[in-house]
């Protein structure tokens, strides 16, 4: 657990360290934003073009420089921001480990020598298996049919790996 304290700080450095990012972003936005438009209202004011290039030039044009190069930082800084947060989730699932239950082998759903079929299915199951357990419209898995491979085995309790098809009657 020690070793992962040097690990967990330096991504939450990286995650401090992009959110100035995202301000400064967020800055130019406004300002950009703000120029464009005292930029549109001197404009809007003057009747002749060589009255409104000023405007143009010193508010319109730079503010819309200011919005691109706002976007552009936030881009990068929501970017940032997303990869420092995977790598700190993925720090935190490394030094958690593997759960103890994940390596085990889990116990068979069912466990029934008899074999069961549902008329006008394309299955067979165990007795127990929880797809077919407790339906009355179950019946004994008939040996012809199983002969003939019209059944498959049921893929969730698996009855060909214990059992055997029944013997014809």
């Amino acid at each position: 657990m020690r070793a992962a304290q040097p690990d967990q700080t330096a991504s939450s450095a990286r995650l401090r360290a992009v959110r100035p990012l995202l301000w400064v972003a967020f800055a130019a936005l406004a300002a950009g934003a703000v120029l464009c438009v005292v930029g549109w209202y001197g404009i809007s004011g003057e009747r002749f073009a060589e009255r409104q290039l000023p405007y143009l030039a010193s508010c319109t044009v730079p503010g819309a420089a200011l919005i691109i190069a706002g976007a552009v930082l936030f881009t990068h800084g929501r970017g940032a921001l997303s990869t420092a947060r995977v790598e700190e989730l993925y720090e935190l699932l490394v030094t958690a480990g593997t759960p103890p239950e994940a390596t085990d082998r889990q116990a068979p759903v069912a466990t029934s020598g008899d074999s069961l079929m549902i008329p006008g299915g394309t299955l067979w199951h165990r007795a127990d298996c929880p797809l077919v357990a407790g339906k009355p419209e179950a019946v004994p898995a008939d040996a012809r049919i199983l002969a003939t491979g019209d059944l498959s085995p049921c893929p969730i309790c698996e009855p060909q790996s214990t059992t055997t098809p029944p013997p014809e009657r």
